[in-house]
């Protein structure tokens, strides 16, 4: 089976529910176990929520004329066994390394990115080529229900 799907949201608090909901609405459909599915939208709503905090501030504009800096993407591709994730902004992009650093006990940013590699398999932090920005993508093996949903032949 592969499912997958793309969503330019705006960079607001709002968003992130819905991307949310629309993950979990396609592996409960596809019948991947709901302890997986549960484990994707945590890490699906860090990286949304790190994009809505810090993805902005490109000022390129989009067709519409609004501002693109104001937007940001996710991907969701669930192909055979497993489920990559990637959310990509317009923001500054991580400085300077390709992943960011571990937070100390008393920062107050960073814990999100450390807990997406807690849930995840297989993370990726990284910026945008050409027109800036930041890039986190994660992978996940499947599990599966015992009987799912969605039957595709």
């Amino acid at each position: 089976m592969s499912i997958w799907w793309s969503l330019h949201l705006r960079r607001e608090a709002a968003s992130v529910p819905l991307a949310r909901r629309l993950l979990m609405g396609t592996m409960e459909t596809a019948g991947v176990d709901p302890d997986v599915s549960y484990e994707l939208s945590v890490a699906l709503t860090e990286a949304c929520a790190n994009a809505v905090e810090h993805g902005g501030g490109g000022g390129s504009r989009g067709p519409g004329g609004g501002a693109l800096s104001e937007a940001y993407r996710v991907t969701a591709y669930l192909d055979g066994e497993t489920c990559r994730i990637e959310v990509a902004d317009s923001g500054p992009g991580f400085p300077g390394r390709a992943a960011p650093a571990a937070p100390s006990d008393e920062a107050e940013n960073g814990r999100g990115l450390r807990l997406i590699e807690e849930l995840a398999d297989h993370v990726q932090f990284g910026n945008r080529s050409g027109r800036g920005g930041a890039v986190v993508s994660f992978d996940k093996i499947l599990k599966w229900r015992d009987s799912p949903a969605l039957l595709l032949a």
